[in-house]
């Protein structure tokens, strides 16, 4: 199964995109983001990546309604993050309906408290590995740790968890991927990689794929017209998708 996933940014009410991160450095902005999330179901996505971005750079999410109207307005599985500080919160998006949230900085400072959450609620858990210059970033990006990516997927790899790799460095520019540091991640965790940052091409997604990674989140090359949708979901594997979610909805 290989998954192709728009992603839904939001910061004051909008849609944008930025670069590495940097809330001062603003490439898109687009007003009603659920027309824009609808508008990538429409041309075929299955699951969204949306991101508070707000929340991430202030510590507690900020769009929850917004995220819940595209949740339960569009027929698409939706993973949400930013904000996410404590396990409650989690705990109250996944009641509600949300597919999966993606834990980032508690991942590092309350590591008990996640594992517990992540055997509560298996598969409903995203592991956000953040790396810049090597290293594992917190805190909308703006605080390092001592981990490397593959340490902090480390803890977590026993369970029923997925993660989301994501290279800073180049994140928002639209200059492709860097495949070693793709591939250093897949073949060192177990469990399920998605991976973001820098994709600009439908060659990017395909190599990407060819690492072994389990999906890709795709933002400014969307935004921009470099990728058009319909062609990138090409790449995935569709009965496989499918045949999962019914696995996944048989368990469940």
């Amino acid at each position: 199964m290989f998954v192709v996933i728009p992603a839904v940014d939001l910061k004051g009410g909008k849609v944008v995109r930025l670069v590495q991160g940097d809330e001062r450095k603003v490439t898109v902005e687009l007003d009603n983001p659920l027309e824009v999330a609808r508008m990538w179901v429409e041309k075929g996505a299955r699951v969204l990546h949306v991101i508070d971005l707000d929340g991430a750079f202030r510590g507690s999410l900020r769009h929850e309604d917004t995220i819940l109207r595209i949740k339960r307005e569009l027929d698409v599985e939706v993973q949400v993050g930013g904000g996410i500080r404590d396990v409650e919160t989690a705990k109250r998006l996944i009641s509600i309906g949300l597919d999966r949230v993606i834990i980032g900085t508690l991942a590092v400072e309350n590591v008990e408290a996640v594992r517990r959450l992540a055997e509560r609620y298996p598969r409903k858990i995203m592991i956000a590995i953040d790396s810049k210059k090597g290293r594992v970033v917190v805190k909308g990006w703006k605080e390092g740790t001592k981990f490397t990516p593959v340490e902090l997927a480390g803890i977590y790899d026993d369970l029923e968890v997925s993660f989301l790799y994501t290279n800073v460095d180049i994140e928002g520019l639209v200059k492709g991927v860097v495949a070693d540091n793709i591939k250093e991640i897949v073949e060192n965790i177990n469990s399920p990689v998605y991976v973001a940052g820098g994709i600009a091409s439908v060659d990017d997604i395909r190599l990407i794929k060819e690492t072994g990674a389990k999906g890709v989140i795709v933002g400014s090359a969307l935004y921009t017209g470099r990728i058009r949708l319909e062609e990138a979901l090409k790449l995935e594997e569709i009965g496989d998708w499918d045949e999962n979610r019914r696995r996944l909805e048989e368990v469940e």
